[in-house]
């Protein structure tokens, strides 16, 4: 039985492991194609997001982390070069008919699923309780994905419902842009 929740600093060594065993530069190339996260939070960024209620994770009936999800402001998220190219790309973006601005909308991400987990459903249940969570100030999710992490776009597009909104160069790295409508609840409407 899994179960999410708002995260605390209770689960800051859970969500470090997680990461550690996820992140794009300790998994081989074989390894990558079954899904990867880029980013290696540390103690004081975590510990900074959750002031903002802005960690989610997902745990078993062991109380272990089997998943994690990011939200934040942009000021958070300022900190990386590549958000602060995103929000600079806002401007010529919209979605739903509306223009995409750093006061609408909040950046999603990263996601991280234990290999064991995936596929079960979990990724659903994890944004579900952030979505609620961030649809109280915000209409509009943006997040990214590198385009060489297919199972994580087919993951956001096929089974939570993002639309892509834009498609980008940072880093020597291809990347899409996608939002999501937090109006959209993503449980029982996908598979």
């Amino acid at each position: 039985m899994i179960k999410t929740r708002i995260g605390n600093k209770d689960d800051i060594t859970g969500i470090l492991s997680l990461q550690e065993r996820n992140l794009f530069s300790n998994l081989s190339e074989q390894e990558r194609e079954k899904g990867f996260v880029t980013t290696p939070f540390t103690v004081s960024q975590i510990e900074e997001i959750i002031k903002q209620n802005g960690i989610f994770v997902a745990e078993n009936k062991e109380n272990t982390i089997t998943a994690y999800a990011f939200a934040g402001d942009w000021t958070y998220f300022e900190q990386w070069g590549i958000f602060n190219f995103m929000t600079a790309r806002f401007p010529q973006l919209s979605f739903n008919n509306n223009k995409i601005t750093t006061e609408n909308s909040f950046q999603y991400g990263p996601v991280c699923i234990d290999i064991e987990y995936r596929g079960q459903g979990v990724l659903n249940l994890i944004f579900e309780e952030m979505r609620i969570e961030f649809l109280k100030k915000y209409p509009i999710s943006i997040t990214f994905i590198n385009k060489v992490n297919v199972i994580s776009e087919k993951a956001h597009t096929q089974k939570l419902g993002w639309k892509i909104v834009d498609e980008f160069d940072f880093n020597n790295n291809r990347y899409i842009g996608l939002a999501f409508d937090m109006k959209n609840s993503v449980l029982g409407t996908r598979k």
